[in-house]
C-alpha cells in the first residue's frame, strides 16, 4: 500500500470515528432529554393533583421567559383586541 492510500485510509477512519462520536453524543443527549421531559410531566401531574391548572402553569412559564417590555406590549395588545371584540 502506498503512502497516499494509507493517509486516505487514516483520514477516512478519523472521519468515521468523529461521526460515531457525534452520534453517541446525540443519543446520550436524547436520552437525557427524554428523562427530563418525563420529570416535567410528573411535576405537572403532581401540581394538577393538588388542584393547579397545568395549562395556566405552562402559560406562566412562557411569560416568565419573556422580556418584561415584550410581555407588557402583548398584554396591552391583548386587552385592546378584547375590548374591540367586547370580550371582558
Amino acid at each position: 500500500m502506498d503512502e497516499k492510500s494509507k493517509n486516505n485510509e487514516l483520514s477516512t477512519q478519523k472521519r468515521d470515528d468523529k461521526l460515531k462520536s457525534f452520534i453517541d453524543r446525540l443519543e446520550r443527549l436524547s436520552d437525557e432529554k427524554n428523562n427530563i421531559n418525563f420529570d416535567i410531566k410528573e411535576v405537572f401531574s403532581e401540581a394538577k393533583s393538588m388542584g393547579y391548572d397545568p395549562t395556566i402553569m405552562r402559560k406562566i412559564l412562557v411569560l416568565r421567559k419573556m422580556d418584561i417590555d415584550e410581555r407588557l406590549e402583548q398584554e396591552t395588545l391583548l386587552n385592546t383586541y378584547k375590548n374591540a371584540l367586547g370580550i371582558y
